[in-house]
């Protein structure tokens, strides 16, 4: 699991692996960004990985493996990440724009307070993801395995979820708006919401 080391500018913030500082902190940010993702282009199996508050613009992280990342309040636009295998990392308050995560396998991973905007799911196994108080707008969930994950409190807008496995998934106090849960198992859901 990545290590928390402190920003050495004093901001709170965790520096980035290989770094005393973080991005923001960072002398030269363009370099260092080109820096990061030609180490991501070269690594398909990358552990204890920390660039919390980067920003990825068309980025490709298709096929990666990604174990006990920290990716908290990072910004993706654009970004692949089909097929990807990932364990144990944290995407906290991120965001991500039209970005495509179909038929990736996502185990024991945390979007907590998270932004999706127009992103695919589709094919995708989310075994014990927490999405508890995320905001996703105008994504699909096609065809999935939601098996125990969480959307507690979460915003969800314009979404399917279409023939997913959604066993133990609980929705509970999540405001939904357009959603579509076609040919899913919805009874094994939980859906409580808190009372007024």
């Amino acid at each position: 699991m990545f290590i928390i080391n402190p920003c050495a500018a004093g901001c709170g913030r965790p520096a980035i692996t290989g770094y005393n500082l973080c991005f923001i902190h960072q002398a030269n940010p363009e370099q260092e960004y080109n820096s990061i993702c030609n180490y991501i282009e070269k690594n398909m199996i990358i552990k204890d990985f920390c660039v919390s508050g980067m920003r990825f613009e068309n980025t490709n992280f298709s096929n990666h493996q990604f174990y006990g990342c920290n990716f908290k309040e990072t910004l993706f636009v654009n970004c692949d990440f089909t097929s990807i295998k990932t364990r144990m990392s944290f995407f906290d308050f991120a965001e991500f724009v039209n970005c495509d995560f179909s038929k990736s396998d996502i185990q024991f991973l945390s979007f907590a307070g998270a932004v999706f905007y127009n992103c695919s799911f589709e094919g995708t196994e989310l075994v014990h993801v927490n999405f508890e108080g995320a905001s996703i707008n105008a994504a699909s969930f096609n065809n999935s395995n939601l098996y125990n994950s969480r959307f507690i409190s979460a915003d969800i807008t314009k979404t399917s979820f279409v023939n997913c496995n959604l066993k133990r998934v609980y929705f509970a106090s999540a405001k939904q708006e357009d959603v579509f849960f076609k040919s899913s198992n919805t009874a094994e859901a939980l859906f409580e919401r808190e009372e007024q």
